[in-house]
C-alpha cells in the first residue's frame, strides 16, 4: 500500500537537494500524483538557474510527449532554454511559454517547488509518500520536509 499525503497539500514534498541539479540543466523526477484517490505517474522537471528552481510537467504541449525524447536532455546547448527533443520546441525557463518550434505560444505546465534548507519540495498537489519507481519499504514514512514547521 502506498502512503499518501494528508488532506493539507500545502505539505511540502522533496524531490531532490538543490545541488543534485547543475545549474542551467534540468532532471527529469518520476513521482506519484494522487488523483481521486488513486496514485497515478507523473513525470516532472526541475530546472536550475542559479539558486532558482523552476518546475513544469514533462510533456511537451505540441504532442504530449516528455521533453527527453530520445535521450535525457532537457536544454539547449547552452542551458539557456528548456528544448523538446522529438521537434525541438524552444521553452522559456522562467516561464514555461515556448517561444519557437510547433508550439509556439503555449506553455509547459507549471509545477509549484519552494526551496527549503537546500532541498527542492513540490508543494500544492497531493503526492504519494514515495518515490514511484523506488524499492522502497512500504511502512517507510512519506518523504517530508519535516523542518519547515508545517
Amino acid at each position: 500500500m502506498t502512503e499518501t499525503a494528508p488532506a493539507d497539500m500545502d505539505v511540502p514534498y522533496v524531490v531532490c537537494g538543490l545541488n543534485e541539479i547543475p545549474s542551467k540543466r534540468a532532471k527529469d523526477f518520476r513521482l506519484g500524483r494522487i488523483e481521486n484517490g488513486e496514485v497515478k505517474h507523473w513525470s516532472i522537471l526541475i530546472y536550475r538557474l542559479g539558486q532558482n528552481v523552476y518546475g513544469y510537467e514533462n510533456q511537451c504541449p505540441h504532442e504530449g510527449v516528455g521533453l527527453d525524447f530520445g535521450g535525457e536532455r532537457f536544454v539547449n546547448d547552452n542551458g539557456s532554454l528548456l528544448m523538446c527533443g522529438k521537434h525541438g520546441a524552444l521553452f522559456d525557463p522562467g516561464t514555461g511559454e515556448c517561444i519557437d518550434g510547433p508550439c509556439l505560444g503555449q506553455a509547459l505546465k507549471p509545477v509549484p517547488l519552494v526551496v527549503l534548507d537546500d532541498d527542492v519540495c513540490v508543494i500544492g498537489i497531493e503526492l504519494a509518500g514515495e518515490d514511484i519507481e523506488d524499492d522502497v519499504d512500504e511502512d517507510e514514512d512519506p518523504s517530508l520536509c519535516d523542518d519547515v514547521g508545517v
